[in-house]
């Protein structure tokens, strides 16, 4: 399964580009949020996490939305 993961930090931001370039990759299910990224924290993040099985592809449309950097993102796996 192909799975979108869809991040802004602020409320007034929109969702609505990375949700359709998100759609365009093949995600077929797509958790979304607005939720500041200085916290690991994030509530649909975890719940993606707690989703994703192997095999799965997560599909994010820029790292920034994943991790703030290479040692958060390692510390995902």
């Amino acid at each position: 399964m192909k799975y979108g993961y869809a991040r802004v930090s602020t409320t007034d931001q929109k969702l609505a580009n990375q949700i359709e370039l998100l759609k365009l990759a093949g995600a077929g299910k797509i958790f979304q949020e607005k939720f500041t990224g200085t916290t690991t924290e994030r509530p649909e993040f975890q719940k993606l996490l707690r989703t994703l099985k192997t095999g799965d592809t997560l599909i994010v449309t820029k790292l920034d939305r994943f991790a703030r950097n290479t040692r958060e993102a390692l510390a995902r796996h």
